[in-house]
């Protein structure tokens, strides 16, 4: 548990608090839904530690969940080239907190207003909710990692402002219940997940970089990201 990811549940956490303690009173057996629903959230909201490996070159995971696919494809909202996304679909029973890819400086973060598609429907992609973040590691490789809302995930929330550092495996943002984290590689790194693999944010390594992999930076002044 952590101060930031319980906030953004306070309101859940407080109806729950109340409407256990009120069926309580009247009768304790009537506690057992509500009460059991005030569990589950507060272990939704969790954010254990996680062991972050070190190595140069390694990008890890920026969500827990299942890959779901892996595309070759053309990132046209930041680095417009082709690219290597990753797909990670997050249940409802996978930890919603998002950790950074690499040792990286967050250079763009843009929403973008849509649908409620299931996460897992290719629709949701393309029409969901969704948050972008450009990070770009020392060497000067850009990283796209996407936040997208599901049919029950309906919040983004950004942690981290343009221009802050991040270390690997640091947090910068969750999404509230089911969704979908999408990161996009540059296409000489060396994905070595595949799909149906389970990982987990800030600790496996989903990429290793290849020396000469190099992206184009965003196009505009990235001190203009909102």
């Amino acid at each position: 548990m952590s101060w930031p990811t319980l906030w953004q549940g306070k309101w859940f956490l407080l109806a729950l608090v109340v409407a256990t303690a009120a069926a309580w009173s009247f009768t304790p057996w009537l506690a057992v839904l509500p009460g059991g629903l005030l569990a589950f959230t507060l272990w939704f909201f969790r954010d254990p530690a996680r062991s972050i490996p070190g190595g140069s070159g390694l990008i890890v995971s920026p969500a827990d969940g299942r890959v779901t696919d892996i595309v070759e494809l053309e990132e046209a909202e930041l680095i417009k080239r082709r690219v290597r996304r990753v797909g990670i679909f997050l249940s409802v029973f996978d930890v919603h907190v998002n950790r950074a890819p690499a040792d990286c400086r967050v250079v763009y973060t843009a929403e973008f207003e849509g649908t409620y598609h299931d996460a897992r429907s290719p629709a949701a992609s393309t029409h969901n909710t969704a948050r972008t973040w450009g990070f770009e590691c020392p060497d000067g490789v850009l990283l796209v990692v996407r936040q997208i809302t599901g049919a029950i995930a309906r919040r983004i929330v950004p942690w981290a402002r343009p221009d802050q550092q991040l270390a690997r495996g640091e947090r910068f943002g969750m999404i509230r219940f089911g969704s979908r984290t999408e990161i996009c590689l540059p296409l000489e790194a060396e994905v070595l997940v595949q799909v149906g693999d389970q990982v987990k944010a800030g600790s496996t390594i989903v990429a290793r970089l290849a020396l000469a992999a190099r992206t184009a930076r965003p196009v505009g002044d990235p001190s203009a990201a909102r």
